[in-house]
């Protein structure tokens, strides 16, 4: 019998001072079976960072290989922006950077092995992809105190994220990164 998805729900408070993007977000999150707690905590993180209209969760979920984990659609339902999560492989990211306007990388993994994956590798249009990082022990901290329920406020500014999740405080630099 297949393991289901376990659904998260997410109460953010968000405010991104670096873009002027001030929000209350309601958000339920699927963490498939095979998802890890950071893999989903990045992407929720991911979410908060490029927020604005027309973003969702991609439907096919963490194991899609058709899109990415969040994407950014305009009125006409066009794919304008391809959000990644973890470490892509150069393949997903040449087809990717073809789909739409703007692609983003978000690793909470050690980004200097993510770009020497990507090193040499055919990818379209690959000095205008940023990857952005996290520090990883703050990230594997957060990911602990994430519950079925939570209540989180995300704060950015100057690429500096603070994070409230259910009462403990977090906070870590937006690293970015350019694969060529």
């Amino acid at each position: 019998m297949a393991l289901s998805a376990t659904l998260h729900t997410f109460t953010i408070q968000l405010a991104d001072v670096d873009r002027g993007v001030y929000q209350d977000l309601e958000l339920r999150v699927a963490r498939h079976p095979s998802e890890t707690a950071e893999f989903m905590l990045t992407r929720l993180l991911a979410y908060c960072l490029e927020y604005e209209d027309g973003i969702t969760f991609s439907d096919g979920g963490v194991s899609s290989t058709d899109e990415p984990a969040v994407l950014v659609r305009d009125l006409t339902g066009r794919l304008t922006t391809w959000i990644d999560i973890g470490a892509p492989d150069a393949d997903r990211i040449h087809r990717a950077s073809k789909l739409a306007d703007r692609v983003a990388i978000y690793t909470h993994r050690d980004p200097v092995k993510v770009l020497a994956a990507l090193t040499g590798k055919r990818i379209h249009n690959a000095e205008a992809i940023p990857l952005y990082s996290f520090d990883r022990p703050t990230i594997d901290a957060a990911a602990a105190a994430i519950d079925r329920r939570n209540t989180a406020t995300v704060s950015i500014t100057e690429r500096l994220l603070y994070l409230d999740l259910n009462g403990t405080g977090f906070s870590t630099s937006v690293e970015e990164h350019r694969l060529a």
